[in-house]
């Protein structure tokens, strides 16, 4: 089980319920803690690599993989879905549903991070990212952005802040906070940080966009959405329970041979 969005969280849980040993990955000490209390009895830790799956997967007799990091091509879900067609494991993309866009002027929708960033330069002299570090070197580097403020909402924790000073920005820059956030929120964020554009993906209702997208509309600011690419995928899954009927029908759970750690 990859992932940490809360859909993720709440079908660890699930599967565990229904009988399932739940080996993750966690890219942080405080997504490990996340983890261990939703019942995961393994953990992966380090780099996400071929190498780290191969020797997880020495030691354990895995059935199925379900991918539900956010649904854009990424490192992660690219060495996963390699590593289980090599594997013969089967491999559940877990995908959050579209977000239904208004009929705004105001929203710029591209298909790739640069081609974002090259719409934000023109639209706005501070740029708001509502991306996290994902693909922040993209802006940071962008030579149309030499002379625009970037301001950008991650997550509190160390990696990702060390993150963001090692591309330059300053603390003033940085908003380390743990969403999702109302409308309200977001409306105050950007009237505070006078955004001149805001640049989101398509997360989905669950990851927040529809806030995001309301509260830059109401204060009349643009707003970039990355839109996701169409790939198919053999076994997607839209929800936790059709990911745990799936999971039944292909790969019913093995007796609980006990929680290793």
């Amino acid at each position: 089980m990859v992932g940490s969005t809360g859909e993720g969280r709440q079908l660890t849980r699930s599967l565990r319920e229904a009988g399932y040993q739940i080996v993750t990955w966690a890219d942080s000490t405080y997504g490990e803690q996340l983890a261990r209390q939703d019942g995961a009895v393994a953990i992966l830790t380090g780099p996400f690599t071929e190498d780290n799956l191969a020797a997880l997967g020495s030691n354990r007799q895995l059935e199925a993989v379900i991918d539900a990091t956010l649904p854009y091509p990424n490192h992660i879900s690219r060495t996963l879905e390699a590593w289980c067609r090599q594997q013969q494991i089967y491999y559940l993309r877990f995908l959050r549903a579209e977000t239904r866009l208004p009929d705004d002027n105001l929203i710029y929708q591209v298909a790739t991070w640069d081609e974002a960033a090259r719409t934000a330069a023109r639209l706005g002299e501070t740029i708001f990212l509502t991306t996290g570090t994902n693909n922040l070197e993209v802006f940071v580097k962008n030579p149309l952005l030499k002379d625009k403020r970037i301001v950008v909402r991650v997550l509190p924790e160390h990696q990702v802040i060390k993150k963001c000073q090692d591309l330059g920005l300053t603390p003033r820059d940085i908003i380390a906070m743990q969403g999702p956030f109302s409308k309200e929120i977001n409306k105050a964020m950007f009237k505070a940080c006078k955004a001149g554009v805001v640049v989101t993906r398509d997360a989905g209702p669950a990851g927040g966009t529809e806030a995001k997208i309301a509260a830059a509309l109401a204060l009349k600011i643009p707003v970039v959405v990355i839109k996701r690419p169409a790939i198919q995928y053999r076994y997607p899954v839209y929800t936790v329970s059709e990911a745990v009927a799936l999971l039944q029908k292909i790969a019913p759970p093995q007796l609980d041979v006990g929680n290793e750690t």
